[in-house]
């Protein structure tokens, strides 16, 4: 049923933005409460955004370039300005200014990560957390398996995630008369170091960022409750676990009703499951006591494109890996998703990756590979790409382009551009979706990263002149 809807509301570029309605749980979210009678059931949510004219007269490209290049020399967009606009229902090429050169593409690198863990893993996929039995009557080793949104109890960061209370509550009634003993934390399934090398020095510190490890809650936030009441005002920043595996498992030990140095935890390797019957009632070692499942896959990819989540990325790039049969590491993330822009035809040679977040500057993506990404996911052709969409930040109303769109001269963008954007000191970045004023529905993507220094608002609201110049203009 998720694939259905998803292939009804976003495929055949028919792309309406819709206020949250009952989907919200068809996705994993907090459901609803039943409505009493058929009149109170909930209204269908009301389109914010007209859907695109597919017959509507698609620019030329001596419009675009009068249009654009004026506001691509603008000086706050420094000296390396790559640019790319494209048609999403045939595909054609419109503009391009430096769209084959490989930039810096910050927190953008993410669209390359929604499209090919979509295509890797599919929008319904769920990655579980498991408990086995151990090699000893009363341990537990949890499992990870990558979930970062795996919550402790109800007060998790991320609604309708994944809950240990649930996956204690399991392994007691597994466990029969046995008494759990210990915890042993089983996160082998990511390899290689915890951050990318890449990754300036202020990242493991500054609160956008994590260890990347398979086993972790609430993206390794120590205050989840305080991080979601301040998100708005630190911009997603938190203090973040140094070591989030072994946190889960104290975590989960604790509500096992451990404690003490019986809380205390240990990494090690769960035993596979022998087949063995019980000894005593004691299940044998590696048989499985519990597990839980994220959200759908859907789901994570629309938080981390709407909150610009880097921890989620990482996992998702792991998820990648994994479905390629790489190591779940930085490295392994990079490698697959490369493979997977190969396989779904697209000039993999015009990317070059380190993270799957964008936080690392050794990141390299050509605004044409961009737009070509964005394409291929609206154009119907990949009905399961489709997903990208949902979690798009729209230009004066939500995510990270709530406050953005505001000024005259960008006002035309706001409710019409929908895009994810990129930051890094001298590094701005947009690329998405726009309407102009004929209904013609354009990819485009626009990447500098060679602004001057501490110019950010300046730089952004250049790039957002000339998105709002595509929205305001039919230029033909």
């Amino acid at each position: 049923m998720l694939a259905t809807v998803l292939v009804v509301v976003l495929a055949a570029v028919g792309l309406a933005v819709v206020r949250p309605g009952p989907v919200a749980g068809w996705l994993g979210g907090e459901a609803a409460a039943p409505a009493a009678s058929a009149e109170a059931s909930e209204p269908d949510p009301s389109a914010v955004l007209a859907e695109p004219d597919p017959n509507a007269p698609v620019p030329s490209a001596d419009g675009l370039r009068a249009a654009l290049e004026p506001l691509i020399r603008a000086a706050a967009l420094g000296d390396r300005v790559n640019v790319s606009v494209a048609d999403v229902a045939t595909g054609q090429a419109l503009y391009g200014s430096g769209q084959d050169a490989p930039t810096v593409p910050a927190s953008v690198t993410k669209l390359a990560t929604a499209v090919t863990v979509l295509a890797a893993r599919g929008p319904a996929y769920r990655i579980p957390t498991r408990a086995v039995a151990g090699a000893t009557p009363g341990e537990v080793v949890i499992v990870g398996g990558g979930d970062p949104t795996l919550a402790v109890d109800k007060n998790g960061f991320y609604p309708g995630a994944a809950r240990l209370d649930d996956l204690a509550a399991q392994v007691r009634n597994a466990l029969g008369g046995t008494a759990p003993t210990r915890v042993t934390v089983d996160s082998s399934l990511f390899s290689g170091p915890v951050y990318e090398p890449g990754w300036d020095d202020d990242i493991p510190t500054g609160g956008f960022g994590a260890p990347i490890t398979a086993l972790m809650t609430d993206g390794a936030r120590r205050d989840a409750e305080a991080a979601r009441k301040n998100f708005d005002a630190t911009h997603g920043a938190a203090e973040r676990f140094a070591q989030p595996d072994l946190t889960a498992g104290r975590q989960f030990a604790r509500l096992l009703g451990l404690s003490g140095d019986a809380a205390e935890v240990k990494r090690g390797k769960a035993p596979a499951a022998s087949g063995a019957s019980a000894t005593a009632g004691a299940p044998t070692p590696g048989t499985e006591l519990g597990k839980v499942q994220s959200l759908p896959m859907v789901r994570l990819v629309d938080i981390m494109i709407s909150d610009s989540d880097n921890v989620i990325a990482e996992t998702l790039a792991r998820q990648v890996a994994l479905a390629r049969k790489q190591p779940a590491s930085f490295a392994g993330g990079a490698a697959a998703t490369d493979a997977v822009i190969g396989e779904l035809g697209l000039p993999a040679d015009e990317i070059s990756l380190a993270d799957g977040s964008g936080l690392s500057r050794t990141n390299r993506i050509s605004p044409s590979l961009l737009t070509d990404l964005i394409t291929l996911a609206g154009n119907g052709s990949h009905p399961e790409l489709a997903a990208i969409f949902g979690g798009l930040p729209v230009g004066g109303w939500s995510g990270t382009l709530d406050d953005r769109y505001q000024a005259a001269v960008t006002k035309a963008g706001a409710g019409v551009v929908r895009a994810k954007t990129g930051t890094l000191s001298r590094v701005n970045a947009i690329a998405g979706l726009v309407t102009t004023a004929d209904g013609r529905l354009l990819t485009f993507a626009v990447l500098t990263d060679q602004a001057p220094e501490n110019s950010t608002d300046a730089t952004r609201q250049a790039l957002d002149r000339i998105t709002s110049a595509l929205a305001g203009c039919g230029c033909r």
